[in-house]
């Protein structure tokens, strides 16, 4: 047993020693440059918002039960009136200035501007409305399938579309 001691401990004394002589290991390569995100596609926004917005869906499909992700281009100037959802959202400013406003009457002075960068969460059928400042442009995360009702019926975009 004993002679087995010494060389374990020779081999822990000389370790050190002989570990300072190893060579490098090569620089480790760089690393690929990261891939570009697709390019988004842009279209009119579903008739139930205002004329003017434009849409493009950044992931999931908001048409099914599944997480999604949309964003939505707004004119200067943009309002939505005060309307609500069956699901939780959450919005962030990526363009411009977002003014969301709480409650069943459109009245911008009661607003609350969210710029670039600003996020924030609208419960689930809370009502809400918005309008922007500037050429505006958001992100929407939510639970689908996608719904979005006015307060007053009567501010639907759909319905005054149909109106002859």
């Amino acid at each position: 047993m004993r002679a087995l001691a010494v060389p374990a401990c020779l081999l822990l004394v000389a370790a050190p020693a002989l570990s300072s002589q190893a060579v490098p290991a090569a620089p480790a390569a760089p690393a690929a440059p990261a891939a570009k995100p697709a390019a988004l596609h842009w279209g009119p926004a579903p008739a139930v918002f205002p004329k003017g917005a434009r849409m493009a869906v950044v992931t999931g499909d908001p048409g099914k039960a599944a997480p999604f992700t949309v964003e939505l281009a707004m004119p200067d100037g943009y309002r939505i009136l005060p309307h609500f959802h069956p699901t939780d959202e959450t919005v962030k400013v990526k363009r411009g200035t977002l003014l969301i406003g709480m409650g069943d009457t459109f009245d911008a002075s009661q607003t609350k501007p969210m710029k670039v960068g600003d996020t924030g969460s609208v419960p689930a059928n809370a009502h809400h409305f918005a309008a922007v400042k500037g050429a505006t442009i958001i992100s929407v995360s939510a639970m689908g399938p996608f719904a979005m009702s006015y307060v007053n019926p009567a501010d639907d975009p759909q319905r005054q579309a149909a109106k002859p």
